[in-house]
């Protein structure tokens, strides 16, 4: 039995029989995971163990599941209430995703035989209609309480998206109720979901949706729970760290709630050479004063998994909340991260580091279940291998993608994207399209998926992995003065701790200092463009023409900006490929439907991404280009261009 998983059998075997006492304290383990991304294989990983660096690999659903099977033997040898919960994004991250949109995550995730999952933003990515088929062919509940769809055609009707859940317990066994009456004296535990209330600024295809207010839909969703007699209610939510810190000090009534989107890998990992992040299972006192929630989340890319054992006094209030995240690792460990047989660790040298892990409590050397790895093996990754086509360069080390520079330290992969985007856009072939020089490009991080590890670099790498939201590529025209005011708008909304950093800019052809001087705010103290081979001080007044995606382009991810200066007139041109020719859609202007909801007008003919014969992923497109032609061996840039000196 896995070491992780023996350390919690004493307490729960004497825990259990007490669950089964309506009059005696709740015991219940919950294990959770969340913004998974589609990634169904494990993902390469650098880890410090015994003080030297080694390369292996982390989780992977196949893995995840393992660990989850092994969590519940423990828990039916105790007799002892478990939940598994997922906490939201599910959806993109992998060329898995893009091949088979949403089809693979319902399959893969049934299999997981999770409890219940929230609604992620991501979960947004396609159109409702694909949601609502994912929804309905999952075999778990997908909950969101602050979510009206009752004026969406596709969510409206679905009997397995909900508010909430319930679970009746009668010891390990649990079963689904409808209510208080279904479950007589057996213990009820209620798995409410919380989403974004502002989802339409976030995700791009929200239909007719309205969003309620986190806190006032989760305490309407509490009070209403209460009044039906529930005494123990977690929420699954995918808001983001501080708003669930923010939840859980001003809603009265939720014992845990169990968090995603900000990818917050919670504890102390720097016996692994990784950060000492916020605690696991920090506890908030509600806005009463008197009752109590704890908090919790288990990181990203299906790499570790969380559990936390909880006590709860027979009304209901939290008396304990305590667990961890585990990093669920592969068995072979290299010293080079190009992970050739010679670098592989044999004998002796294996073995010290396996007695290592051993002891460590956040790390543990789990196999994949064959079942599910057989299963992804045989029917999806074939076409896998196959979508990612071509070698167009080798990336010699690691190159980095963080969304938001710490310690100075930013992203080595956006500006080469930023600088992909200035390249493509000047190229003879596309400037004969636009008519058009680029000045400069931004891009915000959250459009950069992840970092790019050392081997060959294929086109599906890009495409369906660093790339992979079909974004078409847009040129518009901008005074210095908005330039600016994009900048600072982004920079100050991406500061604050557990704030959403995807909105975060990077650039190529312009460089920026920013410089804070109080609590998550600042000044630019410096704004340059590149014109003629020199660094020229930004113009007020004058107007540049500016590369992005379409998706930031109509001010989407917090950019704000973009969006009020396009609202009655605009220059914008999206490029796309139609019929395998570079075309431009100019826009005329930008407007909102009522639930919030950016719509782009354009002059002409619409840009159709689904049409036939259309392609619209040329933000891609110009980084393959890039790579290409411009650097076939890729390497980070002399300077990524931003300098931001926080407090």
């Amino acid at each position: 039995m896995n070491k992780s998983i023996v350390a919690g059998v004493l307490a729960l075997a004497l825990a259990g029989c007490a669950s089964q006492q309506p009059d005696q304290p709740f015991t219940l383990t919950v294990a959770h995971i969340n913004d998974t991304h589609s990634h169904f294989d494990a993902t390469d990983a650098r880890l410090e163990l015994d003080n030297r660096a080694l390369f292996t690999r982390l989780g992977g659903h196949p893995r995840l599941l393992s660990h989850a099977n092994a969590l519940r033997e423990q828990a039916t040898a105790a007799n002892q209430p478990l939940l598994f919960l997922h906490g939201g994004d599910a959806w993109q991250g992998t060329g898995y995703f893009k091949l088979n949109q949403g089809a693979m995550n319902a399959d893969v995730l049934s299999r997981m035989q999770l409890d219940a999952m929230a609604l992620g933003n991501h979960e947004f990515d396609l159109n409702n209609e694909r949601l609502a088929a994912f929804i309905e062919s999952v075999e778990f509940p997908v909950l969101a309480a602050n979510l009206d769809t009752s004026r969406d055609p596709h969510l409206a009707e679905l009997d397995n998206l909900k508010p909430y859940v319930l679970y009746a317990f009668d010891g390990n066994r649990k079963r689904r109720v409808e209510t208080m009456k279904d479950a007589g004296r057996r213990p009820v535990v209620a798995v409410m979901g919380v989403v974004l209330e502002d989802m339409p600024d976030i995700a791009p295809n929200v239909g007719e949706l309205i969003f309620e207010r986190e806190v006032q839909g989760a305490q309407r969703t509490v009070r209403h729970l209460r009044e039906m007699g529930v005494k123990n209610i977690i929420a699954i939510t995918h808001l983001g760290l501080e708003r669930d810190q923010r939840l859980a000090r001003e809603v009265n009534g939720i014992d845990l709630i169990v968090g995603g989107h900000s990818h917050s890998l919670l504890g102390d990992f720097r016996n692994l050479g990784w950060d000492q992040n916020e605690p696991y299972a920090q506890v908030f006192t509600n806005q009463d004063g008197r009752g109590k929630t704890c908090v919790v989340q288990a990181g990203q890319y299906a790499q570790a998994m969380g559990r936390v054992d909880l006590t709860l006094t027979p009304d209901g209030q939290l008396l304990r909340c305590e667990g961890g995240n585990t990093l669920l690792s592969d068995n072979a460990f290299f010293r080079d991260i190009r992970r050739a047989e010679q670098h592989r660790l044999a004998g002796q040298d294996a073995e010290r580091v396996a007695a290592y892990i051993e002891a460590q409590p956040n790390i543990a050397i789990v196999a994949e279940d064959p079942a599910l790895r057989a299963h992804i093996d045989e029917n999806y990754k074939p076409a896998l291998d196959r979508a990612y086509g071509r070698v167009i360069g080798h990336v010699p080390a690691e190159l980095r993608h963080v969304r938001m520079p710490v310690a100075g330290q930013g992203s080595e992969v956006a500006p080469l994207v930023a600088a992909s985007q200035l390249y493509w856009a000047n190229r003879p072939e596309v400037r004969a399209v636009t008519g058009r020089q680029a000045d400069f490009a931004l891009v915000g991080a959250g459009g950069v998926r992840n970092s790019l590890e050392p081997g060959e670099l294929k086109e599906g790498h890009v495409t369906l992995e660093l790339l992979p939201f079909s974004n078409a590529m847009s040129i518009v025209s901008l005074t210095g003065r908005q330039v600016a005011g994009l900048l600072l708008e982004t920079i100050n909304a991406s500061l604050p701790e557990g704030a959403h950093t995807g909105k975060f800019p990077y650039a190529a052809g312009l460089r920026y200092q920013f410089d804070e001087t109080g609590k998550d705010r600042g000044f630019l103290s410096r704004i340059e463009v590149r014109r003629d081979g020199q660094w020229q001080r930004l113009d007020p007044q004058a107007s540049y023409q500016v590369v992005m995606t379409s998706y930031n382009a109509s001010g989407n991810d917090g950019w704000n900006t973009l969006y009020e200066s396009q609202q009655v007139l605009t220059d914008r041109l999206d490029l796309a490929f139609v019929n395998g020719r570079l075309a431009a859609f100019p826009v005329a202007r930008l407007s909102k439907t009522d639930g919030g909801r950016v719509q782009v007008h354009y002059i002409n003919q619409p840009l159709d991404c689904k049409a036939q014969g259309v392609r619209c992923n040329t933000d891609a497109q110009a980084f393959v280009d890039y790579v290409r032609n411009q650097r076939p061996v890729l390497t980070a840039l002399p300077e990524s261009g931003i300098t931001l000196n926080r407090l």
